[in-house]
Order: C-alpha cells, then sequence, then structure tokens
C-alpha cells in the first residue's frame, strides 16, 4: 500500500492539477497521518551504516509539501489564544504520554515519542522527536527536523526547518546530545550522539567546525562527529579590506565516558576547563 501512496504522491507533485481527485487527497491525509503517529518519517538512519548515513524519504517531504493547499485556513481557539493557520494543532497528549506546558504548540503532522517533555516552544509539522527529549523555553523544532531520544535543547535553542528542496537533508540530532542555550542548528545541520554544544553555538551547512583537541587541526563542515564537545570560537580570514574574525566552532574534546547523559552542560564543560 505505501508504495502505491507514494505513486500518487510522487505524480500529484509533479502535476498540482490532481490535487483535485479525492484519492490524491486522501493519500496526501494518510501520509500526514502516518507523520503524526510516527509510523513514517522524512528521514531515517540506515541500519548497519556509519552513523553519518541518514536516508531522506523525499516523496514524505513532497506529501507534506502538498498537504498545504488542500487545506484551507481556519481559526482555532485554544483557551484564550486564537490561532488562523491551516495546519490543526496537534493533540490527545495524555494518550501519548507527552508533557506539554501551556502555550507549548506542536502541529499536526509533527511526532512526539512518549516520555517528550515540551516546555513553551514549538514542533513544526514533519519533525520527529524521540522519546525522553525536553523541548526546553522558547526552543523551536523546525519542519522535518529529527530529534533522537533523551536529548536536551536548551532554552531559546533554534532547530532549522528543510522542506525544499525535497532531496536536502533535514537537520539531525542523535540520540543523548545536550545543546547550550541559544544554539542554532540549521541546513542540515547533523549533530552526532552525544555531543555537546556549549551556548551560542551556531552549527549552519557551512560552518567551518575545527577539532582543536589534538597538535593538528581537522575539519568538518555541517557534521559534528559523536560525543565532541563544541564551543563558539573564530578564525581570521582575509578580506579585500583587510583581516577580521569569523564565527567558526571549536570541537575541544571528547564527552568523558564517566559523564552522565543527563549531565548539565556546565559540568560537560568545566572537564576542559571552559565557562561559556
Amino acid at each position: 500500500m505505501t508504495s502505491t501512496i507514494q505513486e500518487i504522491i510522487e505524480a500529484a507533485y509533479d502535476n498540482r492539477e490532481m490535487l483535485q481527485n479525492v484519492d490524491v487527497k486522501e493519500a496526501i491525509l494518510q501520509v500526514i497521518e502516518q507523520l503524526d503517529k510516527g509510523a513514517l518519517r522524512v528521514a531515517e538512519p540506515i541500519n548497519g551504516e556509519n552513523p553519518q548515513r541518514w536516508q531522506v524519504n523525499e516523496w514524505v517531504k513532497k506529501a507534506v509539501l502538498l498537504y498545504f493547499p488542500i487545506c484551507d485556513m481556519t481559526t482555532k481557539e485554544v483557551g484564550p489564544f486564537e490561532y488562523h493557520d491551516k495546519i490543526p494543532l496537534k493533540h490527545n497528549y495524555a494518550a501519548q504520554g507527552v508533557r506539554v506546558v501551556p502555550p507549548a504548540v506542536a502541529r499536526y503532522g509533527a511526532y512526539l515519542a512518549k516520555g517528550v517533555v515540551m516546555m513553551p516552544s514549538y514542533v513544526n509539522i514533519g519533525a520527529y522527536v524521540d522519546s525522553g527529549t525536553m523541548v526546553d523555553t522558547w526552543a523551536t523544532v523546525g519542519s522535518c527536523a529529527q530529534i533522537g531520544r533523551n536529548v536536551h535543547l536548551s532554552g531559546g535553542v533554534g532547530i532549522g526547518g528543510v522542506l525544499e528542496p525535497v532531496q536536502a537533508a533535514p537537520v539531525i540530532i542523535e540520540d543523548n546530545c545536550f545543546i547550550g542555550s541559544r544554539c542554532i542548528v540549521v541546513e542540515g545541520a547533523h549533530i552526532g550522539t552525544e555531543a555537546v554544544l556549549g551556548a551560542n553555538t551556531v552549527i549552519t551547512g557551512s560552518t567551518k567546525i575545527i577539532d582543536v583537541s589534538n597538535s593538528e587541526p581537522v575539519y568538518y563542515s555541517g557534521y559534528v562527529p559523536p560525543r565532541s564537545v563544541v564551543i563558539p570560537g573564530s578564525y581570521t580570514k582575509h578580506f579585500p579590506a583587510g583581516d577580521y574574525n569569523v564565527s567558526c566552532a571549536l570541537i575541544i574534546g571528547q564527552r568523558k565516558e564517566s559523564t552522565d547523559k543527563k549531565t548539565s552542560l556546565n559540568s560537560a564543560l568545566r572537564d576542559f576547563g571552559v565557562s561559556v
């Protein structure tokens, strides 16, 4: 059945006139429902492969993009709050075992696993947030972002959304990561298992990430290896007008085995004599 739905989605994406057909609308709605339940994902790890390898399910992203034009704008009232939008809000949190603190908002089509805690925050359609993860105050999880188990997204963290181009990988935060306050992770950046990002670290698809923990620097782009401890940094770049410091991210070491996965950011950084 999935292959049939996929074929319908692929055809409708190339020919938007098909959106008038009842069977096409039903196929789109089925995909969004499966995303909401976590039965489908926009991206998923490839079993047995290098942890950097994730498969992007482009046709699922296409279904999300097609969902908007088949929905009508409606007004929704939630207590004293009023919303005017095309996408319904997620609901029935108690049955799903999810804690949601007012005025947190998750859109229908986002998956929140059992044990997720949403402080006043926002999770967009297509996102996948796995069990035990904390989405702290004013943190945002963008469309199609993939957040692993037992992740802490601290206050004000911005996890970017990636819908187009459909072949682009979404932001991926793997299991047991600690993302410090006001960090920004966007443009399909990939944060490996158990990594720690110090406050205000910015990781984009093109951010220069430099491992300075050994005698020679090692460079990464858009990817933070597992268990890395990362802080904001800068390097000197020459411009026609002179030399100026440009932002980067510095890997200053590896998270210690003795450090508890739920440790505070300050405790993780203290191992390296860094205060951020």
